[in-house]
This record gives C-alpha cells, structure tokens and sequence, in this order.
C-alpha cells in the first residue's frame, strides 16, 4: 500500500514538471525554415560576396585621394656612347646620354639606378570627391540588391512550402477518398454475396477503388517531388511539416493591420534609387574629369655607373655601384587632357541618360507594386470568405454522405446514388484544399510587396 501511494506521488510529481516543459516546446512553422536557408543557401553566400567586393572597391576609391608613391630599382649592363640630337621615345627605342668624348678602358660599363617618385593630386573640381560618393552609392545599391534577393528568396521559399503542404493535402485527400471506396466496396461485396445486389456494383465499386488509388500514387509522387525542391533550399531532408499541414486547413486570417500603400524603403525601390544616385555620381565625376587637376611631384633617384670622372672605363659589374650621384625634384603640375573634352562631356551625358532612365523605372515599378498590393488585398478578403465558405460546404457534405451510407447499408439507395454523393463530397473537400492554397499564396504575394513575411512565418 506504501508503495502504491509512494508511486502515485512520484507520477504526480513527474506530470508537473513534464508539462510546462513540453508547453514551452513551440511547434515548426515556415518561419523556423529561414535561419537555415539564409545560412547555408549558395546565392546568399553569393550575395554577401558581391557586397563585401564593393565594400574593398569604396576603400580602392578612397585610397587614389592618398600620395601616389612609385619605387623603381634596375641594374643594366650595356655600351655608353652617346651622340648629339633629339628625338621623341616611343616604345621599343631607350635612351643614353653621355658625351661623344672618347673614353678609356672597357667598351661597356656596369651602371645602377634606383628612384622613387611622389604624386599627390591636390584639387581636381571635385572628381575625386564625386568618384568616392558614386562607390559608396555602389556599395548601398549592393546592400540593397542583397536585400530585394533575400526577399524574393522568402518568396520561394514560401512558395515551394506551400506548394509541399498543398500536394500534402491532396495525397491525404485520395487517401480518404481511397479509404471510402474501399469500405463501399466490402460492403458491396457482402451485400452482393448475401444476394442484395447485383454482382455489376461490385465490379462498379472495385474499379473506382482502383482508379482513386491511381490517384493517390500520382499525388504521393508530386509531394516527394515538392519535397526535394524544398530541401535543395533547406539544405537537408530533416524537415517536419506535420504541424503546418495541420494549420494549412486552419481559417486563419491576417489581423495584422496591413500596409496600403508601397513602402519607399522597400529593397527593390532602394536599388533603382540607388542605381540611379550611382550613374549620376559617376556622370558628374565623368564630366569633371575633363578639367584639369593640380598635383604635387617630388622624386628622388640614385644613380651609379663604371665610368669615372676622369673618363676611365670599367667593364667590372661591381664598378657599376661606384661614382654615385644622388637627385631629388620637387614641383607643381597640371595636367588637362584637352583632347577629353568632347568625349569626357559625352560619357557625362550618358550616365545622366541612364540615371533618368533608373529613375523612370523606379515609378513604374512603385505604381505597379501599389496596383498590385491593392488588388491582392481585394483577392484576400475574398478569398478569406471564400474559404470560410468552402469549409462549411466539406462538412455538410461529410454529414450528408454518412446519412447516405447508412441508407445504402440498409438498402434503401442504389451505389450509383451512393457514388454521386461521394463525388459532391470529393469536390467539396478539394474546392477547400484549392481556396487553402490559393489563400496562402496570396498571403505570401502580399509579403513580398510589403517585404513583411512575419505574420506568413509565424502562422503557416
């Protein structure tokens, strides 16, 4: 007696700690799908690169407003005769300066050289500033770009589950259907050996049993399909949809007080606004490239050669690092490519075009987005009554079919009678699987105009 009143304790005990836990263990929705796909699926990662490419190019931009510096060190061993003249260098030609006094000893001299040089461009009419404000709106339009990809990924993501859990429901559905066949035929079957009915109905039965496993097979194959394409976003098979199958039926609607007008911040409207801020930088910076710039030069170069003053060749290698001078240049400079002028105000001209060219696209696609949220919010409310509609239909014809299936247990209809209150309940019950469907996907549609996919998330 001990023992039993002990255990008893013990099982209440084990009730009231179990339970609060298993009520804190929340239930797989879609949303629990999109950490994983944002982690591991290969275009995030693609995206995430394309930004990170344009975050070093904004530094490369940023780092031609510094002091250019230039090294340059080389060691030659060649002839030094020189001869008197000008000449302009083109490639392929190298010059050698010296006096065409004879000199003494070998006939080719060891030299060495070493220089490095200092350019600072000082003031350029704002191209510099221009070029950098053009990569920093390249890198925005970038981070916007990965934005509008990861909300069209939400969208397909939502899609293909959805897509999964319909193809879910129509396998359950033949399912059932398969299930009230098979019970009609074994009661036509008894009913045809007891003598009741004729031998036709049983045949009549059989072959619409086979025709609903039919059925069945092919919608077991679209669902595994729907689930492969859904795992090569997930990134793996372990994926538990019971719980959203379940709510896929649930008339769920949207409470949420919902956006009527297009947000401007919307990833796909801050990309065209972006793209078309970047073609004007760029066509500014373009434009002013055809005005001179003021640079800062300075220099400094080593030099050491074989010959010494006193006009004595050595044609030893290490003789090339003796008789040294040292030089250093300092200076202003202007450079104007005057030949650029035509052309730098054409390219100008062009990227405008293009900046007037996002622009326009941008207000045709916030006035289609606004038509469309619009009329998706028109086909939502509709559809939610639809579907409240659909679901009532199922269960009056669930009601009606069992009321006949008893009649017809007793004798009192035909199987045809039977079977053509079977197909009114078939098509009620897949006109509720299609409005399920379609009001989901409308509801995903609206997220994506919205690029708000919380309620979607947390509810399917």
């Amino acid at each position: 007696m001990l023992k039993q009143i002990m255990g008893s304790i013990a099982l209440c005990i084990a009730i009231v700690v179990v339970q609060p836990l298993y009520a804190q263990q929340t239930e797989n929705t879609l949303g629990s799908l999109w950490p994983e796909v944002e982690k591991n699926y290969p275009g995030v990662n693609a995206k995430t690169s394309a930004v990170d490419a344009a975050k070093l190019h904004e530094r490369v931009v940023k780092g031609d407003m510094l002091p250019q510096i230039k090294a340059q060190v080389q060691n030659t061993y060649g002839t030094y005769e020189g001869s008197a003249g000008a000449f302009f260098p083109q490639p392929g030609f190298f010059n050698v300066s010296g006096t065409t006094t004879a000199l003494g000893g070998s006939s080719t001299a060891a030299n060495s050289f070493g220089s490095t040089t200092v350019e600072w461009e000082l003031f350029s009419f704002g191209r510099l500033r221009k070029e950098n404000e053009a990569a920093r709106t390249l890198f925005d339009k970038t981070v916007s770009e990965k934005d509008a990809y990861l909300l069209n990924l939400k969208k397909i993501l939502s899609d293909r589950y959805i897509t999964l859990l319909y193809n879910d429901a129509k396998l359950h559905w033949t399912a059932k259907n398969a299930e009230r066949l098979d019970s009609i035929r074994n009661i036509t079957s008894s009913l045809s050996a007891a003598g009741l009915r004729p031998a036709a109905d049983g045949l009549l039965a059989l072959s619409s049993y086979v025709q609903a496993m039919g059925e069945h097979d092919k919608w077991y194959g679209l669902t595994r399909a729907a689930f492969v394409k859904l795992s090569e976003l997930y990134g793996n098979d372990d994926i538990d949809y019971t719980s959203s199958s379940n709510r896929f039926h649930t008339l769920t609607q949207n409470l949420v007080k919902r956006q009527n007008n297009i947000n401007l911040a919307h990833p796909i409207l801050e990309a065209l606004n972006k793209q078309s801020a970047y073609y004007t930088h760029r066509g500014e910076a373009e434009k002013r490239s055809a005005l001179p710039s003021l640079r800062l030069l300075g220099g400094y170069a080593y030099r050491g050669t074989g010959i010494a003053p006193n006009g004595t060749v050595s044609g030893a290698w290490k003789d090339g690092f003796n008789n040294t001078t040292n030089n250093f240049l300092v200076g202003m400079g202007i450079t104007w490519s005057v030949s650029g002028l035509h052309t730098s105000r054409l390219k100008g001209e062009k990227l405008f075009k293009d900046a007037e060219s996002s622009k326009q696209l941008h207000t045709q696609y916030e006035l289609a987005m606004q038509a469309d949220l619009s009329a998706s919010q028109a086909k939502i409310h509709q559809q939610y009554e639809q579907l409240g509609k659909t679901g009532f239909a199922v269960k009056q014809s669930q009601d009606a079919y069992n009321m006949y299936l008893a009649r017809y247990k007793s004798g009192l209809i035909a199987l045809s009678e039977l079977l053509q209150i079977r197909t009114l309940l078939e098509q009620a019950e897949n006109a509720h699987i299609e409005a399920s469907r379609d009001y989901w996907m409308l509801l995903a549609y609206e997220a994506e105009l919205t690029a708000d996919f919380d309620f979607l998330f947390n509810n399917l």
